[in-house]
């Protein structure tokens, strides 16, 4: 979605600019952290625990996010080096942002005996919250964009319309999963991802102008585009999530202890 006149920046104060993106991203940082601490006192885990575990993990985050984005678009960041810390103009690759908080929040579990599983699936709205809004404040950084199309009664695929919904559906579902299903530790959290990898390839990465492609087919009537980067990496996470819920049927136990 292309909508011309629109600001990134919300208001400033001095030198000091309040961006969309910024802001969106500092909503879910907070949600996510309102539901760990909410639901990990109820499950027995200690508070400052949880505290330094989501700054750890947020860290981690941000930093295999930004690091990812970069490396795929190393090219422009060369010539203005300058900009690879600017994260509040945008740009965090999803699965740089997955793998370090993963990695972070497994080495810390493990060193403070913790149930990582348990603490993974408390993570999950949080994440959902921030794909839904993140999106959003692409709109207004005008990136992520879709790719023009024949067949619809639009010009152009809203690709961040897209990946917020995908969002909110998974937000919507893992909910519903979780009041209604006796669960075991892990399966929300690899559920999510799966459910994510999935959409993301299928329709958000079939209809963006993506300029990281591998195979560059483009159906021009339709407004879609394979095979992208991501796309070739689907069946590999797809893989590796089916192994995870096979791993958890097998040897978790349900819910009742960290």
């Amino acid at each position: 979605m292309y909508l011309e006149n629109i600001s990134p920046v919300i208001f400033e104060i001095g030198p000091l600019a309040i961006r969309w993106y910024g802001l969106m991203f500092a909503i879910s940082v907070l949600t996510g952290f309102y539901y760990l601490r909410k639901y990990g006192l109820k499950k027995g885990f200690n508070e400052d625990v949880l505290f330094s575990l989501f700054i750890l993990i947020l860290f981690f985050l941000i930093i295999g996010a930004r690091a990812v984005f970069v490396a795929s678009n190393w090219t422009y960041f060369m010539n203005n080096p300058g900009l690879i810390i600017r994260i509040d103009q945008g740009g965090l690759a999803f699965h740089g942002g997955l793998l370090g908080g993963i990695l972070s929040s497994w080495i810390y579990c493990r060193i403070k005996k913790l149930n990582w599983w348990v603490l993974a699936d408390l993570a999950v709205p949080g994440v959902a919250v921030g794909i839904t809004l993140v999106r959003i404040a692409n709109i207004f950084n005008q990136e992520i964009l879709g790719r023009e199309a024949v067949m619809f009664f639009f010009d152009q695929h809203p690709t961040q319309i897209y990946g917020s919904l995908i969002g909110l559906a998974l937000l919507v579902f893992h909910n519903y999963l979780a009041r209604r299903r006796l669960l075991k530790p892990g399966y929300l959290f690899w559920n999510f991802v799966l459910g994510y990898t999935l959409l993301r390839g299928l329709i958000e990465e079939t209809f963006r102008d993506n300029p990281l492609v591998a195979w560059n087919y483009i159906n021009e009537a339709w407004g879609a585009g394979f095979f992208t980067v991501v796309q070739l990496f689907t069946p590999f996470i797809v893989i590796l999530c089916l192994m995870m819920l096979w791993r958890i049927n097998r040897t978790q136990q349900f819910y009742n202890q960290h």
